[in-house]
This record gives structure tokens, sequence and C-alpha cells, in this order.
């Protein structure tokens, strides 16, 4: 499917979206993710010079692991390519603005290593199967997408909305488990802890044998709990949160040691800091992209072969939490950027909508829908924040998924870096089903402890 081809359905779909209604797929286009496309949706061949090669199924061998940690099955790999402030000009074409901004700001440190690229996408076989079904079932109505279950809602898109649903329905395991770190880097290069603790994530929509009646009557599609050990000033403190893919029914809770009350969050939506980031991200910001889409206009711009981050499983084996950072940025040495084919979406903010961003370009992997950079331009028009969300190889788990994620910051030199698990030993695994009780503001109560 080429670009031309892309911007077509884009065109179409703006058009169906402004009339509150998107059409699933034809048969017959459906029949495409069982010939030249991947079970998922993407392009199945290569590009023309091989630089992206064709998907062969996906990396399913398993990985070795030492001291609980997961293993990097690329470690021995070398970069093929080393883009600088110097040469930077020379590959611009597949270069965010935000990469671009950020080898302009720090010409001496920043640096982007590209590797040879590896298309390890997989998926579950019963999430392949849904994910055909979706494609001929699957609309949005008013903005809220239907019909859809346990796969990627529309992996034949036509529009930016359906892009950014796919990415917030995207296949990253059913029940899961995880201890972080999280980080503020200060515009002088500190490293300041703002959370040490564990997580724990259900995704109802792929909870299997359920079914798109069920999923449309509940909405639930995404569930943490979070419990934070660290630092001593906040050791206690607990999240919960409950999306809903009708974002206006979207929950959350949060328990605080000092008052030693659960508070429900009167709008965990949008431009509201996050609290699971100490505030210093945006509720939308999360893995580059959390929330409903309504205060914005989607606009699908088309399909890039660009620079991502990709694969980067390096950076959960590293001897520290300081080897991950230099002064003011991740360390190049430690992250690996691959050549991958990505959807282009602008977000605009919608007139008489409120939000302190007022553009965002995402770019989103076809391979995975993962959307993993974003750049967000504020009120007067700066750019302001490049996001990054940083997949890993999870053969265990069958899925390449995203795990640590964080911005930089281009106008105060601030960052901030979410889901360290580099030292832990509870890296991102697959656990058994949690009771929905987990993750009720009941059970924050009942596990207070100051």
């Amino acid at each position: 499917m080429n670009t031309r081809i892309i911007l077509k359905l884009a065109s179409a779909g703006m058009v169906l979206a402004a009339h509150g209604h998107a059409a699933a797929v034809t048969a017959e286009e459906a029949g495409q993710l069982k010939s030249t496309l991947t079970p998922l949706g993407a392009e199945k061949a290569g590009n023309k010079d091989g630089s992206i090669p064709a998907w062969d199924g996906g990396y399913t061998k398993a990985i070795p692991a030492a001291n609980g940690r997961r293993g990097d099955p690329f470690k021995d790999e070398k970069p093929i390519l080393t883009i600088t402030a110097k040469n930077a000009d020379q590959y611009a074409g597949r270069l965010t603005e935000g990469t671009l901004a950020m080898l302009k700001k720090y010409p001496e440190t920043y640096r982007v290593e590209v590797y040879p690229t590896h298309r390890t996408a997989v998926a579950p076989a019963w999430v392949v199967e849904n994910t055909f079904k979706n494609a001929t079932r699957a609309k949005i109505a008013n903005g809220i997408p239907s019909g859809a279950y346990g796969g990627i809602p529309f992996p034949i898109p036509k529009s930016g909305a359906e892009v950014m649903y796919n990415h917030l329905l995207r296949w990253r395991g059913s029940s899961m488990q995880w201890e972080f770190s999280h980080y503020q880097v200060t515009a002088d290069g500190r490293m300041v802890l703002t959370s040490d603790g564990s997580l724990d994530l259900q995704n109802p929509y792929y909870l299997e044998g359920g079914s798109p009646e069920e999923f449309d009557k509940r909405g639930e599609y995404y569930m943490i709990h979070l419990r934070t050990q660290a630092p001593a000033i906040r050791a206690g403190e607990q999240v919960i949160g409950r999306d809903n893919i009708d974002g206006e029914l979207s929950q959350g809770w949060v328990y605080l040691t000092g008052q030693r009350r659960v508070r429900k969050l009167p709008n965990p939506c949008c431009d509201l800091p996050a609290a699971a980031t100490a505030g210093l991200m945006l509720t939308d910001e999360l893995e580059v992209w959390t929330g409903r889409l309504s205060r914005f206009d989607w606009k699908l711009v088309g399909k890039k072969e660009m620079y991502i981050p990709y694969n980067t499983n390096k950076i959960l084996n590293v001897k520290n939490d300081q080897e991950l950072l230099t002064k003011n940025h991740l360390n190049p040495d430690v992250l690996r950027w691959e050549l991958h084919r990505v959807y282009v979406v602008d977000a605009t903010l919608k007139g008489g909508q409120r939000h302190q961003v007022s553009k965002s370009r995402y770019y989103c992997d076809e391979d995975t829908w993962h959307c993993v950079l974003a750049d967000r331009w504020d009120g007067n028009g700066q750019l302001w924040r490049s996001l990054w969300y940083l997949t890993q190889v999870m053969p265990d788990l069958q899925a390449t998924t995203g795990t640590t994620f964080g911005y930089y910051d281009l106008l105060s030199g601030t960052a901030f870096l979410a889901n360290d698990m580099a030292m832990k030993k509870k890296q991102y695994r697959p656990v058994p089903r949690f009771q929905d009780t987990n993750f009720t503001p009941e059970s924050m109560s009942a596990e207070g402890a100051r």
C-alpha cells in the first residue's frame, strides 16, 4: 500500500468522520490481511532498497535472560549509521522535527545510532483472528469505536482517528506486571527520582474469550494499579486508572498518605498533570498518547520511512540507571534506532477547546501500532515537547511492545523518564488474570499503610 493510496484513504476517512461515522473495510480489502499485508495490517513487503526487510513472521525465538532481566537478541550488532548535528541535514526527511531539534540543541552529546532493521512484531493466533474479524465489523460512530474486540480494531485504517485507536487498543499483553523507576531530569542534568514502585496492568479488551458486544457495553480497555515505595516522602502512595474507550467515562483515583484518604481525580484527561508522573507529564502524553480524541481534529498525513527507536532491549540490561542518561537526554550508546514505516498523524486543537498544546504530530509504527514518537507545539506555536516510547522484543508475550517512555522539553531543557526497569528483576512480564477488585478505590483503602 503506497503513500498515494494511504492519502486517498485518509481523505475518504475524514469525509466520513465529518459525518460522525467511519465504516469498516470491505471483505475484499480485509483479504489483504492474508496476502499482501501482515496479519496486523502492515505492508508485508520490504522497501525498494531492502533497508526495510519483508516481514517473515516476527521474532519468536526464546531470548536468554539473566537475573530476571530480559535479554537482547541483537546485542552483538553494530550501528550501520550515526547521525549527528553535522550530517543531520542529509537525513532530515527521515527524522522527526523533535529529533532534529535535539540534534541542534545538544550537538556535542545527542546523536542517532541506526542499526539494521528487524521486523519483530508478532501476536497470538487468537489476536490475529480477531484482527481479521475487526477489519469488517469495527467502525467509529460519533467519535467512539464499536464492533471490535481482542485485536487491532482498524488494521487497514482510513483516518487519523483510526490509527490512534489502533495505538490505544494495540496488542501488549492481557495481564502484566512490572517494577519501575521514574526520573525527572533537570535542566542542569541532575537525575531526580520521582517514583519507585510496581504496577499491575490489565487490558479488558484483550481478555481471551470476550466479544465486541460485551466490550461495547463495558468500554474499559486499560486498568492500572500503581504502588509507590520511594522516595520516602511518597512511599505508600497509590494510583488507580480505568480508561474507557469513551473517554468521558474514564476514571482515576489516588491514595495520598499525608491525608490517609482515597480521592477521585476530577478529570483524568487531556492536559491535566498525570499523578503517576508526579505531575510532570500531561495525562494525554502517557505512552506518547493516552486518552480521548475529542479535543483535537485528527488528520492522516500518510506513511513514511522514518528512523525510530525500535527493538531497544539493550536499555533493560545497563549496569545502572545512570547509564541510561547523559546530562540532558537518553544515552545514545544504549538506544537503538531502526528504519521503519510509520503512519504520520496530525492533531490540531479544535476551535472552542482548551489545551496547553495547539498541535501535535504522531509517528505510529505500522507493524505494532505503537505510536513511538511525537512532537507537540504550545499555544504560541513553538515546538515544545518531543515524546518517545521505546519498544522491546518479548517472544514470551508474543509481542514487540512498549515499556519505557518520556519526553524532552525543548524550551526548558528538562526531560522525564518513565518506566525505567533497567535494575529491576520484575521487568514487564505476563501474569495470571487479576481480579477486577484489584483496580478499585476500595483496594487502595485496604492496602493503605500510612
